[in-house]
Order: structure tokens, then sequence, then C-alpha cells
């Protein structure tokens, strides 16, 4: 009976210790995920910004490379003016954006926002410094930018 006790508190106390180690793995785990979150929305070289911000910042530099990534079928139906059309579904998209300077600052748009996204990953991971994604064509039109037809 007395051995039966004894292995039992040590069960329990094994149990216990799991326990507590296992919380403090979920924490750090969050805390990790919550870090790796934060990276995604603005990551070095690429900020994620609205289209009101966008529309000022296109207002306010003359410096800026504003890149349409949709279809040239989309860009044929309205553009933002003084666009460059570099369709993401393109083979040598890649190597376009490639060809940029890496040190130039770009406003990246497209209908809603998913394709200019991923350029602006794919331009970081190529090391560009300032790249702007100013997500779909809709919000920045009703943020006041101008629609060329």
């Amino acid at each position: 009976m007395r051995i039966t006790t004894l292995l039992l508190l040590a069960l329990a106390a094994t149990t216990m210790a799991a326990c507590a180690s296992a919380g403090a793995t979920a924490d750090a785990d969050a805390a990790a995920s919550a870090d790796a979150g934060a990276s995604t929305t603005e990551r070095p070289g690429v900020v994620r910004i609205g289209a009101p911000d966008a529309v000022s910042l296109m207002a306010d530099r003359d410096d800026l490379t504003v890149i349409d990534v949709r279809t040239p079928a989309e860009f044929a139906e309205g553009h933002l003016a003084d666009a460059e059309l570099l369709d993401i579904y393109e083979a040598a998209f890649r190597d376009e954006i490639d060809g940029l300077d890496r040190d130039g600052s770009y406003v990246l748009y497209c209908r809603t926002g998913s394709r200019s996204g991923q350029a602006a990953a794919f331009m970081q991971d190529l090391g560009f410094t300032e790249v702007y994604d100013a997500g779909g064509l809709a919000d920045l039109a009703n943020a006041g930018a101008t629609i060329v037809r």
C-alpha cells in the first residue's frame, strides 16, 4: 500500500511538472506567433498601406514608381495615372521585377490587394528597400485616386 501511494505521488508530481512546462511552451509559442504576425503586416522594405495613405503618398512624392500588377485587360479597363503594367501572371514578370532598381521607391496595386501582396513579398525577397503595397484599385479610387480609362 505504501509503495502504491509513493508511486501515485511520483506520478502526480511528474504530471504537474509536465503541465507547467507545456504551459510555458504554449506561452512562448503564442508570443512567437504574435511576432510573426506583426512581421507579415509590415516587413523590412515592404509596407502595407491603406488607400488614403497611398493616395497621399503618391501625391506628395515624385520619385515613386507606380506598378499595376493586374492583367492587360484589367489595366485597359482603368488604371492609376502614370502606372506601369507588370502583369504578375506573365512568365517575364519575375525578370521584369528583377531588372528594377532595388533602391527605388515603388507603389504596387492590383484589383483587391492579393496580387500586390504577392509581388511585394517577391520584391522583398529580392532585397528591394522601399515598396508600398497599396492594395486594390477600387479602394484607391474611393480614396480619391485618379483613374485613367
